[in-house]
């Protein structure tokens, strides 16, 4: 049993004072009272969300984009093929590497869960590994290193298009039939089950350029009750290229299609009318937003506004790993807000400011796409929890939201000092407890690597 005191802790009902937190063997919260002392005394004791949206191996690409191609218009399509270019470089090891890194730095910026978008499955040229869930079990064998919650969904990428053109070089490594793609869900079932009992397999169909509708049936099947994450509606392009082959914007067909619900994802969602927002928020199914990717890319500003006006639920992940502060995602998703509506406080309510508003979605969102269970500093919830006692003198006579408004709008994520993953206590005093190792580990993988893509 550990225990943990905090001067001010946010709980599911609020903020309470001079509160302590009790976990148990399992890692999950057995009490919350207020009063008493602990193993570990904190400032601020926070629940700790879920990084919603990753692409780990990105992590190594992260600065070598920004220079104009040979395209007159630098865009997501041209960075596409950069990446492929990169990804054609990493082995396994490579992957391992990558991904611990990851995970670290998500773990001290207060994430608790990587759910991994996973879908570099084969060898060079398409091949397949003799364990065709080999990739997945280095992401899972990261995840066990650096004692981070996984939700793992492997990738089913079928085509380059909704024409079912081949695909490319570099997409060879991510390609799969649905068939083959049951058998690649039963491998890394296998390999994240010798994690602890928090981490699970969900599957993400990609999107609706590489995923026909039959593979979508397919990994709705496999998924069960587990989560379903899907790319949605991300690029003009794409809506575009959905829009001719079918009729129907993606966000229309896939609400005429498939049967949405709290166990879907969907990821980006930038481009979508006033009508097709209000609809899919209604679903239950989480926006997986990706605000300094979205940015990075030139995604476009998702209506985060109308969303929440509608009751939809969000959450934040670092998608491309170029940045990885789960302060900055929270702060740039309103700010894009401010930009696009020339307002203030954009998704601030009477009863919360923005901070707050943000947090907690964040934190609840997060949990129902990592298929985690109940959120927030609750018994029975996991001991997903984060300290920030390095808010200095930001931190000076200010209490509740705040203090969340502070360290998301004033300062970074240096004030995150103290994290648990299910009860594992991960990172004290603002460093993992593993990142010497961890990042040694990353910078041969980076001196090995040609970086002049």
């Amino acid at each position: 049993m550990q225990t943990i005191h905090a001067d001010q802790a946010l709980l599911p009902t609020g903020w309470a004072e001079d509160v302590t937190v009790a976990l148990d063997e399992a890692g999950r919260i057995a009490s919350v009272e207020t009063g008493g002392t602990g193993d570990t005394c904190v400032g601020i004791l926070l629940p700790a969300p879920a990084n919603l949206h990753s692409h780990a191996f990105q992590r190594a690409m992260a600065g070598l984009t920004e220079r104009r191609g040979p395209d007159p218009r630098d865009s997501f399509w041209t960075w596409r093929r950069l990446m492929y270019r990169f990804l054609d470089q990493l082995t396994p090891d490579d992957i391992e590497a990558i991904a611990a890194f990851v995970q670290v730095e998500m773990l001290e910026a207060g994430y608790a869960t990587n759910v991994e978008f996973h879908y570099l499955h084969h060898d060079t040229g398409g091949r397949a590994y003799a364990d065709p869930a080999e990739m997945s079990g280095r992401i899972a064998a990261a995840a066990e290193d650096t004692g981070i919650g996984l939700t793992l969904l492997p990738v089913l990428y079928q085509w380059g298009g909704l024409d079912h053109r081949a695909l490319v070089s570099g997409q060879d490594r991510f390609g799969t039939t649905p068939e083959a793609f049951a058998r690649l869900v039963e491998g890394a079932r296998a390999h994240v089950a010798r994690l602890g009992p928090d981490s699970r397999v969900g599957v993400a169909p990609h999107s609706l350029r590489a995923v026909d509708a039959d593979g979508l049936s397919a990994a709705q099947a496999l998924a069960g009750d587990s989560p379903i994450h899907m790319h949605l509606a991300e690029q003009t392009a794409e809506v575009d290229e959905v829009l001719a082959a079918t009729g129907r914007r993606p966000v229309e067909w896939l609400l005429e299609n498939a049967p949405l619900d709290p166990r879907w994802c969907l990821i980006h969602a930038t481009q979508m009318t006033p009508e097709e927002t209000v609809a899919l928020a209604r679903t239950g199914a989480v926006a997986g937003l990706c605000p300094i990717t979205e940015s990075s890319l030139g995604d476009g500003i998702f209506d985060g506004v109308r969303w929440t006006e509608a009751g939809g639920a969000f959450g934040v992940g670092s998608d491309s790993n170029i940045r990885i502060s789960l302060s900055e995602e929270l702060r740039t998703l309103d700010y894009s807000q401010r930009l696009r509506d020339r307002s203030r406080a954009a998704l601030a309510r009477a009863e919360a400011s923005t901070g707050r508003v943000l947090f907690e979605g964040a934190v609840k969102g997060g949990a129902q796409a990592a298929g985690r269970g109940p959120a927030g500093i609750a018994p029975g919830a996991w001991g997903d929890l984060l300290a920030l006692d390095g808010l200095g003198v930001d931190a000076i006579g200010r209490r509740g939201d705040t203090l969340l408004d502070s360290w998301i709008f004033a300062r970074d994520d240096r004030a995150v000092t103290q994290v648990w993953s299910a009860g594992r206590h991960v990172v004290r005093d603002g460093r993992h407890i593993r990142r010497d190792t961890v990042e040694a580990a990353y910078a041969r993988v980076m001196r090995k690597l040609r970086h002049d893509l």
